[in-house]
């Protein structure tokens, strides 16, 4: 007790050393908060020595003594208290806010950073090959519908179509001839007509010489001679009409005959007018033009360069109809609708957010469209959350800008509460008010 004592009546004198009486001396020159500041440390480390030597020395039963502290400002308090309650009546409003605007919309917006603006480009082609006469438009130009890019060397094409219309005119020269060789063989059927018609009357006449014959034979008047002869001319004369009715079936096939060929002949002709048509539509190819206006990109075709039906030559981008596609995870899309209102968010152009709304929802998850869907059946399985692609149009006045480019990442949030419904409140949620039918709330 005695030494605790000591250590006590040690802590509170001064130090010592030489320089306590200028210490001393200084502090009667300073104010006494100056004074409080410099003896806070001493009196500090002088109070730790002591509980320390009185833990060590102190017997069972005696109460530590414990020294005064240096007092605290009152100023400094009551602005740590005003600090402290204007952070705390901060955040209650904020939270408040922010769970009121979680309530009203938040809580109905589903949203995604796995998005893109997409375009329907397309990847310009030859039909027809060829050496690039001239490459007319630069990387990155726009372009109108029908405007000319490159031009295909036309000469073997040129001459193909001369080739295909000399051929049809020498088809219609066999046309021609056919015709008249029909002319010809028509008049051949009259000439054999009219020697039919001769034979007959021929006929007739030698079938009367042979009754009158016979009538004189019988009476004896004439010589058996004669009715030998007049049987020859009846047999002759009845030769020559069965010869002529023959010769009228020969003639008029032939005319048969000659109107099958000249209907070949213009077949034919037919054959070579698609041909002809095939040849030009071959050297409208090798002036290739633009099927629709838009950005030039990834030109790639050079002049002189030898190009094949289908070698890739430009990207053609059509800006004003570009969209978004969105990959919403299979757990999020049950709300999703068809005419659904978007924010779009570019990241390109953080301050601008673009109104859309949801055009068409795939019909499958990607997984099933891709070139070797996953077989699940099979080994072991690990359940993957999937994603539906869903399409997002945007207004035809923002894509016009031509601000929009395929391949930029955007932010997407769809409101997917029904127009229609009334919009919940804060009574609602206590269950102090319930909707009507009109959308307004009712109070308890």
């Amino acid at each position: 007790m005695l030494l605790s004592c000591d250590l006590l009546r040690s802590a509170n004198e001064p130090p010592s050393f030489p320089m306590a009486s200028a210490r001393q001396r200084a502090r009667k020159k300073t104010s006494p908060a100056h004074d409080a500041a410099l003896v806070a440390p001493a009196t500090a480390e002088s109070t730790a020595l002591v509980k320390g030597a009185e833990r060590a020395v102190e017997p069972a039963g005696v109460t530590p003594v414990s020294l005064p502290g240096p007092a605290e400002n009152p100023n400094r308090r009551r602005a740590r208290r005003i600090a402290l309650g204007v952070l705390l009546l901060a955040g209650i409003v904020y939270g408040g806010r922010y769970a009121h605007d979680w309530l009203v919309r938040g809580q109905f917006i589903v949203s995604t950073d796995d998005a893109y603006v997409r375009s329907d480009l397309t990847i310009i082609a030859p039909k027809v090959a060829g050496y690039a006469a001239a490459v007319l438009i630069a990387e990155n130009a726009h372009v109108k519908a029908g405007e000319l890019l490159v031009e295909i060397e036309p000469g073997d094409y040129a001459l193909a179509v001369d080739a295909a219309e000399g051929k049809i005119a020498t088809q219609d020269a066999t046309i021609e001839r056919i015709a008249q060789q029909i002319a010809a063989q028509e008049a051949a059927v009259t000439r054999t007509r009219a020697q039919h018609d001769a034979a007959k009357a021929d006929l007739k006449r030698t079938e009367s010489d042979l009754v009158r014959t016979r009538e004189l034979v019988k009476r004896a008047v004439s010589s058996r001679k004669l009715l030998d002869s007049a049987v020859a001319d009846h047999a002759r004369a009845q030769a020559n009409v069965d010869s002529a009715a023959a010769a009228i079936v020969a003639a008029k096939a032939n005319v048969d005959v000659l109107a099958a060929q000249r209907e070949e002949a213009r077949r034919v002709r037919s054959e070579y007018e698609t041909a002809l048509a095939k040849t030009k539509r071959d050297l409208a190819h090798t002036e290739i033009r633009a099927p629709f206006g838009g950005v030039v990109g990834n030109l790639s075709v050079k002049p002189g360069q030898l190009v094949e039906p289908g070698t890739r030559l430009l990207a053609l981008v059509p800006l004003d109809k570009v969209y978004v596609e969105a990959n919403f995870k299979e757990t999020r899309i049950s709300g999703l609708k068809v005419g659904q209102p978007v924010d779009i968010a570019v990241d390109a152009f953080r301050a601008d957010t673009v109104k859309g709304r949801i055009e068409s929802i795939a019909p499958a998850a990607g997984q099933e469209f891709s070139l070797l869907p996953p077989q699940n059946a099979t080994g072991n399985f690990t359940k993957i959350v999937q994603r539906v692609p869903v399409r997002i149009s945007i207004p035809a006045a923002v894509a016009g800008e031509g601000k929009l480019r395929p391949g930029l990442s955007v932010v997407v949030s769809v409101d997917t509460l029904d127009p229609q419904a009334p919009r919940p409140t804060l009574m609602g949620l206590l269950g102090l008010s319930t909707p009507t039918a009109s959308g307004r709330t009712h109070q308890k």
